[in-house]
């Protein structure tokens, strides 16, 4: 009997993090102890525990790591420009460390500042898994921007998913500061331009950027959501789950702001999101940019369905205050949970989707060159929305 629950629990982790419909059946059936072992929380004391006496304990504020940044050999060299740099670095908050990745275009001369986007990977993801997916490497080494891959630990998540659902407990409030200390790092040993930082993130690692822009506001200039669920919608695993199937109560079209959020204004977001995700519900990616434009005090614009060649196509909306967008949100028609227009190859990757790398990075653009900072070095490859 035992082996048959840890049978199932396994199974239903498996599902989770591989993004398989099957999720829904496995979850109505598994208990609430089980979900939670599925989701693989650790406790403060096993974490703890795990990272006793490998790492100094040091503040959130902390900006060096317990080892330099250092260049590593990727194993796919596909993924990155052979003239930039791979590097590798390790971020250190109260106790706890994390990998980071970092891309650096080649060339760089001494006075150049170039922007900085984060990238946070989804569930059953590495950082590198991530770059190979959504070929951001090569879009930075043609527009020339600098590419932070935070990498979460399996000890942490054993499916390597963001516990951006933790907020009860803390734990999403302690990975926020491991990635700003990663952040932090970049910005102190990199020819950053502060002016020009973003976070995007997919899935898991949507939801979490989410969660970063809305701690750290004065940070990020832009912050994009791809098949990720809206902050506040969660506070537990249990939640999580309720939140990624849709099961909300119904939300006004301005509904008020959780609790839990500090308080706005919040930089720019840009939502993009299959309507075909069995498993991040479509609603979440709505229910996100309403909650922008909530914050923002904005109202829905008139939509308008666009289509570039043979990819799927897209209902754009766009929520304004003024002339000042608040939010963007994406919905692409026969897309699932996975990166729109990534490599095919790689898990999470649909090449049928409209560039979402490239949509990433004209929103990204003119959020700043609207906060005054400097465009990019060429205009973008995807055409304006």
């Amino acid at each position: 009997m035992l082996m048959a629950k840890r049978t199932l629990v396994a199974s239903w982790a498996r599902a989770f993090g591989l993004g398989l419909a099957a999720v829904n059946r496995q979850a109505r059936r598994a208990g609430h102890r089980a979900l939670m072992q599925a989701l693989q929380v650790p406790s403060a004391r096993a974490v703890r525990k795990a990272t006793a006496g490998r790492v100094k304990p040091v503040g959130p504020s902390a900006r060096r790591t317990a080892a330099p940044t250092a260049p590593v050999t990727p194993a796919y060299d596909s993924a990155y420009d052979p003239a930039g740099d791979w590097l590798q670095g390790l971020a250190v908050s109260a106790g706890e460390t994390r990998r980071f990745y970092l891309y650096r275009p080649a060339a760089v001369q001494p006075s150049e500042r170039l922007p900085l986007l984060v990238m946070l990977h989804g569930c059953g993801q590495t950082a590198e898994a991530f770059a190979l997916s959504t070929r951001m490497n090569r879009l930075a080494a043609r527009e020339r921007f600098l590419v932070l891959y935070p990498e979460q630990d399996r000890r942490a998540n054993s499916q390597g998913c963001w516990n951006w659902f933790a907020t009860r407990s803390g734990r999403a409030w302690a990975e926020v500061e491991l990635i700003m200390n990663a952040v932090d790092q970049a910005c102190q040993d990199q020819p950053v331009d502060r002016e020009r930082v973003a976070v995007a993130g997919l899935s898991a690692g949507a939801s979490m950027a989410a969660l970063l822009a809305t701690r750290h506001a004065d940070r990020f200039k832009a912050v994009v959501m791809h098949s990720g669920v809206p902050p506040g919608a969660a506070s537990s695993a249990i939640s999580a789950l309720r939140a990624m199937r849709g099961q909300r109560a119904a939300e006004p079209v301005a509904a008020p702001l959780p609790a839990s959020l500090p308080a706005p204004p919040w930089p720019p977001l840009l939502v993009i999101h299959g309507r075909l995700d069995t498993v991040v519900d479509a609603s979440n990616g709505r229910a996100a940019a309403v909650l922008w434009a909530t914050a923002a005090g904005a109202r829905a614009m008139a939509g308008r369905l666009l289509q570039r060649g043979r990819r799927y196509p897209m209902n754009v909306s766009d929520f304004k205050n003024g002339a000042r967008t608040a939010a963007r949100l994406v919905e692409v028609d026969r897309l699932g949970h996975a990166w729109s227009g990534g490599a095919a190859s790689q898990a999470f990757g649909d090449g049928g989707g409209p560039d979402a790398s490239g949509l990433l990075w004209t929103f990204v653009a003119r959020q700043f060159q609207a906060a005054g900072a400097p465009g990019p070095r060429r205009a973008s490859p995807v055409a304006p929305l």
